[in-house]
Order: structure tokens, then C-alpha cells, then sequence
């Protein structure tokens, strides 16, 4: 399980939540069988949720004979099973990467190093662009109007942050496109969407790190997370860190990189799966490291062109002796991990984690570099919210539809 530790939301009424279970990808069928036959199989570990049936997983046989109430019980089990978890990641993961790519394509949206402040709004201002601060030197703002609007500005507007209102805004983002605009507007508080430093969000009523966060998961090496398949990964949080400390920086505003994984490859989940997750990944950063310090570098992005964009001039311009540290460079970055999982790292988009590795060894020449999962709620409270929200919604039409009469599709 990927860490529900108290009961699924109850229905608000039990004809909403066979519907619900339909729209995660549940197939329901009817059988002469004295009791039901559940098989949730391994849906986390599929490309798709075509994928997932193709393998027979999310498929319920339910007897003739149950009335309602059998039947309402058994459905409302189903939402406490795992692969309802899984069928809800191939949704997240679907938001994660539709918020990831518009915030990508927004040229407005740029880069402030640090010491500029952490957010900043531009010549219109942040309330021109829906929010409003309630800490100083851009530490903290809330929506003012809209959620939607809010975060609006980061899709289309003009605004400037460091990676770490980047990765909080793609988590907010995420939550926008999963639950749609209406949705996100009537379900959320403005001051659950606050956005400011990390310190900041916890005196707050944020839903990633203040009051209303709720349960998290915490897999900093995400062994756990490993372990379940590629689609527990999606729309997840994380960061990439220096490990030396802070004497060993050249470059101050590239000491970490926040980043929300998009997307992760069935070769490199594979790979984390056989290997335990990240404490891997973290040795083979290190030998990178340590054999780029044996090839001095030359001119600006030396590494990122060498290492990631091949550049075959590059290449053939490398002096014989440093050729084999090359070839053994280009080995450990054939592991699948580094080209298959795909994370977002405000400015720079949605990348492989390779890119970013060789990129730092040039920003940050002196040190190595770790990965870990950041703390979340994706699968324990924001889960939870979803869920209830999807049956309230549906329990609200359902009533407009009784008084109105006639029937209505879950589409």
C-alpha cells in the first residue's frame, strides 16, 4: 500500500461511488459465484491504465444475487483497496504532466536568484496577477481571487521565482489540472495554496507543508515508493542537494534543485525497483563526480555538452588520456534512471534526471550531488480530499438530477 492509514471517505450517497470506481478504471462484472472475486493486481507498476487492463488488473466480479446494500458495501471497500491508489496515480500523473509542460511554455515565467527575493510580480503587481502577499521581500502570497486565476499567472503571466516556489507551484498546479477549475476554485482555501519560502508554508494553512497538509509519506530515498512501480512516483516532489557543505559551492543559486517527477520510464523503474531507490543513484553521482574532477573542464556547460548533448566536437576534441574517463562516464549514465525519469526544475522544464546531474557538474564543481523524494500527501490526504470531492460532486448532481428529473452521464 502506498500509506493509507485511516478509511476512505464514505459515500455520499452509495450510488456514487460505483461511478467513481468506474472512472479510476475499475471493471465491474457479474458473476454465479457465491461471493465476489476482487483483483486489484499491480496497476502502479503499468504504463497505462489501458496497460493495467490489458494485464487484468481492476476488475471486480460481483454476484448476481447481492442487492444494493451487498453491492454498496463492496464498492466502498474498493476505496480503501491499493489499486484504487494506482488507478488515482495514472490520473495525477496525467495533471502533473499537462501542469509541468504549461508552466514550461510560459516565457514569462522566469528565474530570480535568491537574493532578489523569492517571488516577484513584475510591473503589474501581484494582485493584478491574482495574489496577495502577507509576508515581506516575496516570502509569502496567497490567492486573492480565484484559485485558478492565481495560478493562471505562472501559466500565461509574468512572474519570477527561485526552484523552490517553482516546485510548489507545480504541485498547486497539479492540483488545478486534476480537479479542474471549478473544482480547484470551490475545494480549496486560498490560504491552502499559499506560496512562499518552506519555513513560510508551515505557519500557514498550506496543504504541502502547513496545517492542512495532513499525513505525509515520507520515502526521502524512495525505497518504499521503489518498491510499488513507476506510477507511485508521478506528480511527486523531491529535490536534488549538494552533499559537501556549503564551502564546496561555486555557484550559491545551484545548490539544490527542486523538481516534481513527471514521468518515469518501465526501464528505470526497473532499475530503482532492483537497486532500492535512490542511495544507488547517489554512489554513481559521486563517481561521476569524481572522475569529471579528473577531466578539467573547458568553456561554459563543458559537462552538460560533453555528458548530455553528446556534442560530437566536443568529443573528438578530447585529449586521448581523458578518453577513458569518458567512456566510463558515458556507462554509469546508460543506467535507464538517468534518461528515464523525468522530472520539472523551474526554469529549465521537464528534463531527464541525467541532464541535470551533468549541469550541475559544471555549476558546482567542488561538491557531489544526492536525490531524494521530498515529504508529501499525494497518497494519503490530497487522496483523501479527491476522493471526497468526487463524491460530493456527484451527490450534488445526482440530487439536481432527481428534482429535475432524467439521467446524466459521469463523463
Amino acid at each position: 500500500m502506498l500509506g493509507l492509514s485511516s478509511p476512505a471517505p464514505a459515500a455520499d450517497g452509495a450510488a456514487c461511488v460505483l461511478p467513481l470506481l468506474q472512472r479510476l478504471g475499475w471493471q465491474v462484472l457479474e458473476t454465479d459465484a457465491d461471493a465476489p472475486e476482487v483483483h486489484g493486481g499491480e496497476p502502479c507498476r503499468r504504463a497505462s491504465l489501458d496497460d493495467a487492463h490489458r494485464h487484468g488488473d481492476l476488475r471486480v466480479h460481483v454476484p448476481r444475487a447481492y442487492g444494493d446494500a451487498r453491492r454498496a458495501d463492496l464498492y466502498r471497500g474498493l476505496l480503501d483497496d491499493p489499486a484504487t491508489l494506482c488507478a488515482y496515480a495514472f490520473q495525477l500523473g496525467d495533471a502533473a504532466r499537462r501542469a509541468a509542460a504549461r508552466l514550461q511554455d510560459n516565457p514569462g515565467y522566469r528565474f530570480s536568484a535568491l537574493q532578489l527575493g523569492w517571488i516577484g510580480f513584475g510591473l503589474r503587481g501581484a494582485e493584478a496577477q491574482g495574489w496577495q502577499r502577507f509576508r515581506s521581500f516575496g516570502r509569502g502570497y496567497a490567492p486573492a481571487g480565484s484559485n485558478s486565476a492565481a495560478i493562471e499567472a505562472f501559466y500565461s503571466g509574468h512572474v519570477r521565482s527561485e526552484c523552490g516556489v517553482g516546485r510548489q507551484v507545480a504541485q498547486l498546479a497539479t492540483q488545478r489540472e486534476l480537479y479542474g477549475d471549478a473544482g480547484f476554485d470551490r475545494e480549496f482555501a486560498p490560504g491552502e495554496l499559499s506560496i512562499g519560502t518552506f519555513l513560510t508554508l508551515h505557519g500557514t494553512s498550506s496543504i504541502l507543508l502547513g496545517a492542512n497538509a495532513g499525513e505525509f509519506f515520507a520515502d526521502g530515498k524512495a525505497v518504499r515508493t521503489s518498491r510499488l512501480g513507476r506510477q507511485a512516483f508521478m506528480g511527486v516532489p523531491g529535490f536534488i542537494e549538494h552533499v559537501l557543505d556549503k564551502r564546496h559551492l561555486d555557484d550559491i543559486n545551484n545548490q539544490a534543485e527542486n523538481f516534481v517527477i513527471t514521468d518515469v520510464s518501465a526501464e528505470a523503474a526497473a532499475a530503482l525497483a532492483r537497486h532500492g531507490g535512490f542511495a544507488h543513484y547517489d554512489d554513481l553521482n559521486r563517481r561521476l563526480w569524481e572522475l569529471s574532477r579528473q577531466m578539467p573542464g573547458a568553456g561554459r556547460r563543458y559537462f552538460e555538452r560533453l555528458l548530455y548533448e553528446r556534442d560530437p566536437r566536443l568529443r573528438a576534441a578530447l585529449p586521448p588520456a581523458q578518453r577513458p574517463l569518458l567512456a566510463q562516464m558515458d556507462a554509469l549514465l546508460a543506467d535507464p534512471v538517468y534518461g528515464g525519469l523525468m522530472i520539472y526544475v523551474h526554469p529549465k522544464g521537464i528534463r531527464p534526471l541525467g541532464y541535470h546531474i551533468a549541469r550541475l557538474l559544471d555549476r558546482n564543481p567542488r561538491t557531489p550531488y544526492s536525490i531524494d523524494l521530498a515529504l508529501h500527501n499525494l497518497h494519503t490526504t490530497l487522496f483523501r480530499r479527491w476522493l471526497q470531492a468526487q463524491l460530493r460532486e456527484c451527490a450534488a448532481r445526482t440530487a439536481y438530477i432527481d428534482q429535475r428529473g432524467g439521467t446524466w452521464n459521469w463523463a
